[in-house]
């Protein structure tokens, strides 16, 4: 029966999900045995506190854990640094070196963003998890240590494989047991626990007044999508702290520490916010498409109705950023007309332009539906973010045939 408890203990760890259970639960089953681990997920979400929980709960625990950010570790010396040296191997090795696998031997350790790895150096981490031996640099003598290696990252290794960014011998050997570190927005049921904790932490140690965190101030922060993760969480927390001290935290507080705005209060952007960036440069693409037909037909109405002759000196198109700012054109005229649609200005007109490989009406009716979806289905607040008429949203909601 594994024991829950006393791997969160050994390490202070918290949270009661499905998801964190989960992690504990295949870390008590493989913590006592010398099998390599490969730690996956976000950066900051806690892939060094999974690797401690596995130390301090396997036969290795009263030994050294002996932590390795392998990004942060120039190419040039990262086979010295995990191999050690021999004085007189290079410029600047005055005396030998152990290295950081030496210096693990009986214990574990733990290479944290092992996918920056150079390939000439995972194939040497690849002798060593299959035989326990290395050479130091400028050593013909082979080295032998008993060690448990953890390693994690925060990419996809095996996308890393197929782009040859990584060996596929070392993935397989790594990958035997996979230890998936969750994303605090899979988990925002613990999100209450991390709050309260890092809260206590940071006040005790500043003699800071901790009044808590109101129920909407909690609602808010899960409502956000922690990018950061964990890590992101208790900077965030100790900020709030800090700036509101010896004040009750609320949803306010939180909106403002995280720039969160509500889609009232953000309507009038070119895109919204909250959004990840291939989407948001998407929306913005496609709104803008829908502005230039938008002014497009409206100087062909002008045209067309008065003959480049009445047009009054202080009109301005719909979207005044996609005209010259000397245009003589600046103000409101009114568009009432005789031909077809124009009373509008709406969004139709060059039905058999394309962009890429839709047609401006695909692009059209897709904005269309997009801004149906944010709005759920409230015709007013789309046709006034779209910058049309509802006249015309229900024109072109038939000729599109969109419920």
């Amino acid at each position: 029966m594994i024991n829950l408890e006393k791997i969160r203990n050994s390490v202070g760890m918290i949270g009661e999900s499905d998801q964190i259970v989960e992690m504990l639960t295949l870390i008590g089953q493989i913590a006592s045995t010398d099998i390599s681990v490969l730690v996956t997920g976000e950066t900051g979400s806690g892939k060094e506190m999974a690797a401690k929980a596995i130390h301090k709960n396997s036969k290795r625990k009263f030994e050294s854990l002996v932590i390795v950010n392998c990004s942060a570790i120039p190419s040039g010396i990262i086979e010295s640094e995990l191999f050690g040296h021999k004085k007189g191997s290079f410029t600047g090795a005055s005396e030998n070196k152990k290295g950081y696998f030496e210096s693990a031997d009986k214990g574990t350790i733990f290479l944290d963003e092992i996918g920056e790895l150079p390939l000439d150096i995972q194939a040497k981490l690849l002798r060593v998890i299959e035989t326990g031996e290395f050479m130091r640099v400028g050593e013909s003598k082979t080295q032998k240590v008993d060690v448990r290696i953890v390693a994690a990252t925060n990419r996809d290794l095996y996308e890393e494989v197929k782009k040859q960014n990584f060996r596929q011998d070392l993935y397989f050997r790594l990958k035997t047991i996979n230890i998936k570190v969750p994303a605090l927005r899979e988990h925002t049921s613990d999100l209450y626990l991390f709050v309260e904790r890092f809260g206590l932490e940071f006040t005790n140690k500043n003699d800071i007044a901790f009044k808590g965190f109101t129920k909407e101030a909690l609602n808010k922060l899960k409502q956000y999508n922690w990018p950061g993760n964990i890590r992101e969480l208790k900077n965030v927390v100790e900020s709030l702290l800090v700036l509101n001290s010896g004040e009750r935290i609320t949803d306010s507080m939180v909106a403002q520490s995280l720039n969160m705005v509500d889609e009232d209060d953000n309507k009038d952007l070119p895109i919204s916010l909250g959004k990840d960036s291939d989407k948001l440069e998407r929306e913005l693409i496609l709104k803008q498409l829908l502005y230039l037909r938008q002014d497009i037909n409206e100087l062909k109405t002008i045209f067309f109705k008065n003959n480049f002759e009445d047009i009054k000196e202080n009109h301005e198109p719909s979207n005044p950023a996609l005209f010259l700012p000397n245009s003589s054109i600046k103000k409101e005229i009114n568009l009432n007309s005789k031909h077809k649609d124009v009373e509008d200005a709406g969004i139709s007109g060059l039905k058999d332009e394309a962009v890429g490989e839709m047609t401006m009406d695909e692009l059209e009716k897709e904005v269309i539906e997009k801004y149906l979806m944010k709005f759920k289905n409230n015709r007013r607040k789309t046709a006034s973010a779209l910058n049309i008429s509802e006249r015309t949203l229900y024109r072109k909601l038939k000729e599109y045939e969109i419920k």
